[in-house]
């Protein structure tokens, strides 16, 4: 018997593949500034349903949509704060803006543990549908360790690339373990101050405090590599900050997708530049629509 949750992940993981290959077809082809006919004709389904689904999906028609993606939008949204970051650790962690960030709580595996490259960690992980595609999700018995994603057909590339990073840690596959886990990710009407979502750091100290910064990143925003080298203490260390940015092993949760580059391109992402759109796009709406409902209780 599925929960209500499931039957929409499930709906949202249908939806997502036909944004995915609308986003595809619109990146490859945007300079022919296609009708939305043409577009629709080219992902299989008609343009009144593709209307309904961009809207729907991401709180935006697909002009919109096609219009937050672009070089212009990614440096509008750095030019709206000389430093995102500078301004969120202000506030510290309250408005509207932080959104499921702040109903996150996270600690740092030990040193020694991440030394040892997992030994003695067992790592529960199953495959579930959200609204990016199929997502891999990992947990310790002290919280979620691991989030990535995976296109059809792809997912043991997937689980091989996540636990080659604990290579001697014991995995087993679970989904009664981690389906809660993926519900309350990936479900914004489960999002809940009082139930935050408890995350298992297993990094360098350095990439700890790389990605504890990341989660500083408001949603709708973006911050740059050496923005977020500046607020480590280590101005000169935006390329290895790139590093342990690519190196997220929580993808989504800790927003590595909002990080750009200094000119304000998307630069590229572990999981696929059309993922990290995707993720932008449904981010970008999801926070208008909270935004509007945080005016209306106003």
């Amino acid at each position: 018997m599925r929960m209500a949750g499931e039957v929409s992940l499930d709906r949202d993981h249908s939806d997502y593949i036909l944004v995915r290959d609308t986003i595809r077809f619109i990146s490859e082809r945007w300079r022919d500034q296609p009708e939305l006919e043409t577009i629709a004709a080219a992902v299989g389904t008609d343009a009144g349903h593709l209307h309904r689904l961009f809207t729907r999906w991401a709180g935006l028609t697909p002009k919109a949509f096609v219009q937050a993606l672009t070089l212009d939008e990614a440096r509008r949204m750095l030019d709206q704060s000389s430093s995102i970051l500078d301004t969120a650790y202000e506030v510290g962690l309250s408005g509207p803006g932080r959104l499921h960030d702040l109903f996150v709580t996270h600690e740092a595996m030990s040193p020694g543990a991440y030394k040892a490259r997992g030994a003695g960690v067992t790592i529960a992980y199953g495959f579930h549908n959200s609204p990016f595609g199929t997502a891999l999700v990992m947990a310790t018995d002290r919280g979620l360790a691991g989030i990535a994603f995976a296109d059809p057909g792809e997912e043991q590339k997937a689980f091989r690339d996540m636990s080659a990073r604990w290579p001697a840690a014991t995995y087993v596959q679970d989904e009664v373990v981690t389906a809660p886990y993926a519900r309350q990710v990936f479900d914004p009407t489960v999002w809940s101050q009082d139930r935050p979502i408890r995350l298992v750091f297993i990094g360098s100290d350095f990439e700890v405090r790389v990605w504890e910064t990341l989660l500083r990143i408001p949603l709708g925003k973006a911050t740059t590599y050496s923005d977020i080298a500046r607020h480590i203490g280590n101005p000169n260390a935006a390329r290895a900050v790139g590093s342990a940015v690519g190196r997220n092993p929580l993808s989504f949760v800790v927003p590595c997708h909002r990080v750009l580059g200094r000119e304000g391109d998307l630069c590229g992402y572990h999981w696929g530049l059309t993922r990290k759109k995707a993720i932008l796009g449904w981010e970008t709406g999801l926070a208008r629509r909270l935004g509007s409902a945080e005016v209306e209780r106003g």
